[in-house]
């Protein structure tokens, strides 16, 4: 029996909903998902395995002009993504302006990859706009297969891991069958704690902070955390942490309980503040928290 594998990447601008249409093409919440701009900030690999098959699907920042390193390095993700992609889900909603970030658009209709363009957040519109909008796309990628979905109500994501399986190319599984991500432990409670701060905090804050692990020591039924969330600037310590503490400690608590629920172990966790001065435009610091940069 012929075994298919290969990459699939979510691509598009900030806010479309990339996340939820991994997370929910790959069953599990590895992608964290607010209603803020730029949440992704990695390529977050989620894997799906059948007896047959294997998709990695690719999770990466949205599209933007970058003003800083880190976001240089962002888009260095979504780029490498355009290349190394066996299909490209390209995502667009109902709300956004259609032509936005042209020039991604070009290098999608350039790319020698089949493309699923979905259009999400039907459910926000009406069905006039929406044939519209099909009709829209299927005039701008003529040879792309186009899907009116709705990430959140889990409307039509069956039909796309259809084609999905039907446009792979055959090969043998890039991945150990047992894996779900190619990400380890720490990086998920570095997500789970930013996307704590992002749901909390307004403004600048969220996106000046980049959250480390110290410690994670696990044992069987408890697992001892150390976590330092990192700001640019002297200000936002004292916004993070908040009159006697209180922010810091709602962070840390939203926090806990939903890492509880993904390790189903205890967790302690020690969280706590440090200004790293202009962390974002800093090579040594940015290759610390994982970040590549050309």
């Amino acid at each position: 029996m012929a075994h298919k594998s290969g990459f699939v990447n979510i691509i598009g601008n900030p806010n479309v909903g990339k996340s939820t249409i991994m997370n929910a093409l790959v069953g599990e919440r590895l992608s964290i998902i607010t209603k803020k701009m730029q949440t992704t900030r990695h390529r977050i690999k989620g894997i799906v395995n059948g007896e047959d098959f294997q998709i990695v699907y690719s999770d990466t920042p949205g599209i933007l002009k970058p003003n800083y390193k880190l976001q240089e390095s962002m888009m260095g993700f979504v780029n490498t993504a355009l290349i190394d992609a066996d299909v490209i889900l390209y995502v667009t909603d109902v709300v956004e302006k259609a032509d936005k970030n042209e020039e991604y658009l070009e290098k999608i209709r350039k790319s020698n990859a089949p493309v699923i363009v979905l259009i999400n957040k039907i459910d926000l519109s009406t069905q006039e706009k929406v044939m519209e909008l099909h009709n829209y796309w299927r005039d701008l990628l003529p040879a792309a297969d186009i899907y009116v979905i709705s990430a959140t109500e889990k409307f039509n994501i069956a039909p796309i891991f259809d084609r999905i399986l039907e446009l792979l190319p055959d090969g043998p599984p890039y991945f150990p069958k047992d894996e779900l991500t190619d990400r380890n432990e720490r990086f998920f409670v570095t997500e789970i704690i930013r996307e704590k701060i992002l749901l909390n905090y307004q403004k600048e804050v969220p996106y000046s902070v980049e959250v480390e692990v110290e410690e994670f020591k696990e044992q069987d039924k408890i697992i001892n955390l150390r976590s330092v969330i990192h700001v640019a600037r002297d200000s936002q310590k004292g916004i993070i942490i908040g009159h006697q503490g209180k922010a810091l400690k709602k962070v840390a608590s939203q926090a806990r309980m939903d890492l509880e629920e993904f390790f189903q172990k205890k967790i302690f966790m020690e969280l706590y503040v440090k200004v790293s001065k202009d962390w974002r435009d800093k090579d040594g610091q940015l290759g610390r928290f994982g970040y590549d940069f050309q």
